[in-house]
This record gives C-alpha cells, structure tokens and sequence, in this order.
C-alpha cells in the first residue's frame, strides 16, 4: 500500500500512480481525487489510474487513517530523512507494508512520523539534500517489490 495523501503536486502524483501500477502496488491513497482529472496527471499516469485502486484520504485525516491501517497489523514505514532512519540498503520490508511519503518541501510532520515504525531513507553522496518525490516513491516501491519478489521466489522455490 501507497501513500501519498501529503503530495500536493499533480505530476508527482500522475507518476507515482504509474509506477505503483506498474509494481502491482495493492492501493494507492491520495489526498484529493480531483488529481486525477488534471492533464499533466493523465500525461505522467499514462492510464494507470484505471488499473489500480486508488482511495482518497484528505490530509488533515491521515492521523486517524495511518492509526487505523497499524490496527489492521500495516507496518507503517515513512521515507524521511529522521536521526533514527534506516539507510535504504539495511531495510527489511514486512509483505503488510504502509509506505508514506511526504510533501516534496516539508516532508512528513513530526506528529505523523511519532506513528511510524519506520523510517527509511535512501543513501546519498550529492550535495542536493533530496530527490525529487515520484524518484525517491520509484526506488522505495522497487526495493519494496524487490524483496517481497525475492522472498515469494525463495519459498516456493
């Protein structure tokens, strides 16, 4: 599961749609669904909002939202940049798995992060502090898909 509800720029979203299309994401959650009307939406999501689940969780509700999905056993894991976050290389995701990202100037607020039960971020070497948020969801729903991938190989193997 996808979570995008603090992203407020339609062409990231038109991405992410894509790529969580693309990796078979179960459902991906935005703040509005008007995103999903706007041209350069459709020009980046090439469709893909017609293949994948998309459900709408306004952003002053992502509190109770995120409380919910940990009740329903989602481990909860944000891509921030934290003192306590785990380098992207060291992770190892759970198969009932909440990603969050957050808003590409802000990030994720301090009250959401306390919620979180983790926080990864991916290894840099630049000077630039971040990538841009449809790069940093493409990478983070790779690693995801990955070693989820990998693991469903390994056991039935």
């Amino acid at each position: 599961m996808f979570c995008a509800s603090l992203i407020d720029r339609t062409p990231n979203l038109g991405g992410i749609c894509r790529t969580c299309e693309i990796f078979g994401v179960s459902t991906l959650v935005i703040g509005a669904m008007r995103f999903l009307d706007d041209s350069s939406f459709k020009s980046l999501s090439v469709t893909a909002e017609k293949w994948i689940n998309i459900e709408q969780v306004l952003p002053r509700h992502l509190e109770v939202y995120l409380k919910e999905m940990k009740d329903k056993g989602y481990r909860l894991v944000g891509v921030e940049q934290t003192a306590n976050s785990i380098t992207l290389e060291d992770y190892q995701f759970q198969e009932k798995t909440l990603l969050l990202l957050g808003n590409e100037r802000e990030g994720i607020p301090v009250e959401l992060i306390h919620i979180l039960d983790d926080c990864v971020e991916i290894p840099q070497q630049g000077v630039i502090r971040s990538l841009n948020v449809h790069v940093t969801g493409a990478i983070i729903t790779w690693e995801y898909c990955k070693q989820i991938m990998l693991e469903h190989k390994t056991l039935s193997a």
